[in-house]
């Protein structure tokens, strides 16, 4: 079974930036993609960044996009979330999901939050 943690959450300042990292275990990190969503208070979760199958082939949000990279270790088999002049906007619960190869099912972490303050 596929499991799936985030972490590097935290509180920063308007301006400043965060790094989150998606781990997952229990199949090969070769075999599954991730993808990030966020989710704020009182608001739908929506997709964030994520990668596709294939090299090199990551997509964002408009919303994000020139802000926030997504980038991979297969050593590590980790896929990091580098969170660049973050806005207030950006507060949420940030959810790491991992997709497996042939698949379109989604494995969830439970989530890491990120506050930014004004």
């Amino acid at each position: 079974q596929v499991q799936v943690v985030e972490s590097g959450g935290g509180l920063v300042q308007a301006g400043g930036s965060l790094r989150l990292s998606c781990a997952s275990t229990g199949r090969t990190f070769s075999t599954l993609i991730i993808r990030w969503f966020r989710q704020a208070p009182g608001k739908e979760r929506e997709f964030v960044a994520g990668e596709r199958w294939g090299a090199d082939n990551t997509y964002y949000s408009d919303s994000v996009k020139g802000r926030f990279t997504i980038s991979r270790d297969g050593a590590k088999n980790t896929v990091t979330l580098q969170m660049n002049n973050l806005k207030p906007d950006d507060t949420a619960v940030y959810y790491c999901a991992a997709v497996l190869a042939g698949s379109t099912n989604l494995y969830w972490g439970r989530g890491t939050q990120v506050t930014v303050s004004s």
